[in-house]
Parts: structure tokens; sequence; C-alpha cells
């Protein structure tokens, strides 16, 4: 019977560990790289995946005998060549790296802040540092602040990335940290203009958390991008779009207007659906026609109402079409899946809801009936 993919297992595994082993014992012919895979192993495929990454920094800190100042030359002995520097986006590294991170807080995070961030400049050339960053962050706020400045101008983009990715208000898998929204502003007015996509759409990533609490700080520093120049036209374009897609599913006005949508734009929406009752398996089939007195630019995104069996609701909103009107009028038909197995949330029978919106604004909407499976 088969499985199914597991990621945890495809990043830490027996060949990853013994590859991390070879890298060392290679760095220091006294580590014993036999004895590591073991104690390793041993544990790690009962564990989850950040679990397999504490594990595997908790046993290395065992077999490298001493403080980080011991260790460290070994340490850096110990990496492989720096990822290719000709790339330019979606070159994450190999996630074996990881633990060294967690190795590099445990042994450094007390007693010695500037020679781990030594470190992690070294080591995120390898896999990023955007976990392991934040523990210092927090304790050395200044200094870390500081360093970080400096990365967004380093000459490798991993470096540059980091000091963006690293400090960003709501990283996935991360340790909170205790900055105000606008202490990495300085770092991300130096990473907006950067040449490499990776960089970009980290900095797009770091803005879109912030607007979750601070809308207009994100939309201000937008306008005095774009007001600088400093950036490629097209690039601020996909970076503004990117970190306005939290309130633009929201329908947040200044940001339709900020990309060219207008929510007072004087339009008309037909909505029909093909079926007014619909079993969980199926598609929900709908039409709309979006008509106007002129060709105007229109967002257009539709939300579903789901009940849960404790009488709440949960919104959705989907993308369906961003255009221009031709002759005033725009017509698209959509089947929307309603999957009974899907892994985000349940579906449950009884009335449901669907709204158009065409700017961030609701112009129509139909209630529909959602039975069993068939």
């Amino acid at each position: 019977m088969a499985t199914g993919f597991s990621l945890k297992d495809q990043l830490f595994n027996l060949d990853k560990t013994r590859y991390l082993a070879g890298l060392f014992q290679a760095a220091d012919p006294s580590f014993d790289a036999t004895a590591f895979e073991a104690e390793v192993m041993a544990r790690l495929l009962d564990l989850e995946l950040k679990e397999r990454i504490q594990w595997i920094a908790d046993v290395l800190g065992t077999h490298l005998a001493g403080d980080l100042p011991e260790i460290a030359p070994q340490m850096l002995k110990a990496l492989p060549p720096p990822l290719d520097p000709n790339l330019s986006d979606d070159d994450f590294g190999d996630f074996i790296f990881a633990p060294l991170g967690e190795l590099v807080v445990a042994k450094g995070l007390v007693d010695h802040p500037d020679l781990s961030l030594d470190l992690l400049h070294a080591i995120t050339q390898r896999f990023s540092m955007e976990w392991a960053i934040r523990p210092f962050l927090n304790q050395w706020q200044d200094l870390t602040l500081a360093r970080m400045a400096l990365w967004a101008q380093d000459s490798n983009y991993h470096v540059r990335r980091l000091a963006s990715e690293g400090s960003r208000p709501r990283l996935p898998w991360g340790q909170s940290v205790g900055l105000d929204l606008a202490d990495p502003l300085p770092i991300l007015d130096q990473l907006h203009r950067d040449p490499t996509r990776y960089v970009t759409r980290s900095v797009a990533n770091h803005l879109n958390d912030i607007t979750k609490k601070d809308p207009d700080l994100v939309l201000d520093r937008l306008k005095l991008w774009g007001e600088q120049g400093q950036q490629s036209e097209a690039e601020l374009r996909w970076m503004t779009t990117h970190a306005l897609r939290g309130l633009i599913k929201d329908g947040h006005p200044e940001a339709m207007r900020m990309l060219g949508y207008h929510p007072d734009a004087p339009v008309a929406v037909d909505l029909t659906l093909a079926r007014q009752t619909v079993a969980i398996g199926e598609a929900l089939q709908i039409t709309c026609t979006v008509t106007a007195d002129d060709d105007l630019p229109v967002l257009v995104d539709y939300c579903l109402y789901f009940p849960t069996p404790a009488g709440k609701t949960r919104r959705k909103v989907f993308k369906l079409k961003q255009a221009k009107l031709k002759g005033g009028t725009l017509t698209l038909a959509k089947k929307h899946p309603l999957k009974g197995n899907a892994s985000t949330f349940s579906l449950h029978p009884g009335p449901h809801r669907i709204e158009l919106m065409v700017n961030g604004v609701v112009r129509a909407e139909h209630a529909f009936n959602l039975e069993a499976q068939k």
C-alpha cells in the first residue's frame, strides 16, 4: 500500500545524515562519522520535520567538543562550496545544513553573538539561516539589525535575502521577534532595488506580513519607492502586487487604487449559477458578465462562505480574472471543485453563499445548497 510523499523523509534521512557526517570527517579526521550517523538515525525517523533539525543539531553538538570559538573553524571547514552565485531565484539550498544554524544558536547566542553572526553569514550561503537569526534579533536586537544592514549590501544574494527574510514579522516556522514593524524598513529600502527576484520576493513577502497590522505603512513605503525610481518599473509593479495580495483579498480600497483598480468604478455584474444545488465532490459552475460604459481595468474575485458545525462561517477568496473590459463588457466562467477531502478544511452540507467582487467591492451574490457526497 502506498504511503504517500513525506517531506521530512526526503529532507532528513540516512543519506543526508551520512553526507553531513562525511563533510565533518573530511574537515577533521578525528570526527567519528559512524558514531554520529548511528546516534542520529537511532531516533530520526520517529521525529517530525522541525524536531529532526533540532535532534541533528543536538547530536552534532555532542560530537564537536568545545565552545563555539573552538568548533567554529571545524564548522567552516566542513561547509561545501557556496550555492551557485550565478543563479537568481528559488535556490534555497540543502535542508541538511539547517541544524548548523540551531547549533550556532545553542552554543553562541548568549556568549558569542558576533562570532555566531559571522557563522550564520557563511552558512546561509549554503542554506537559508532565516530561522536561526531570529533568536539573535530577540537577544541582541541592535547588534543583529546593524549586521543585517551590512548584509543588505553583500555581494552574495543569499546573504542579502537573509536580511529581509530573517526579520519578517510573520516568518513561517520562525520564532516570533520583538521588532517594531518599522525597524527593518531601512534594510528593505536598500533591498527593494535588488536585481535578484529571490531577494525582491522576500521584500514583498515581508511587506505583506506588515499589512496584517499596518497597511498604511506599506502603502506609504511603496509610494516612496515608486517616487525614488530606483527599481525597474516592471519589478516594482510585481513587488507591489505581491506585497498587497492580502489587502487585495480583503478589498482594501487604497491597495486597489495603487494597482490601478478603482473601487468606485461604475460597473454592473450579472452572476448566474448552473445549479442551485451541488453535491460535495462536484463543481460549482458560475458565469458572470461585467459591464461598464468604458473599457476599465477590473480585478474580479469571488468569495465562498462555508458554514462549520459550530455555527460559524469561513470565508475564502479566490482569484477569477484581472483584465481590461473590451467593448465595455467581460464574460467569465468558472468551475469551482467542492472537494470532500480538502486538506485545509472540511465541507459540510447545508446553505452556502458566493459573492462576486470587482475591484474589491461586492457586486453580486447568490445562495446555493451543498448536499452530501453522492
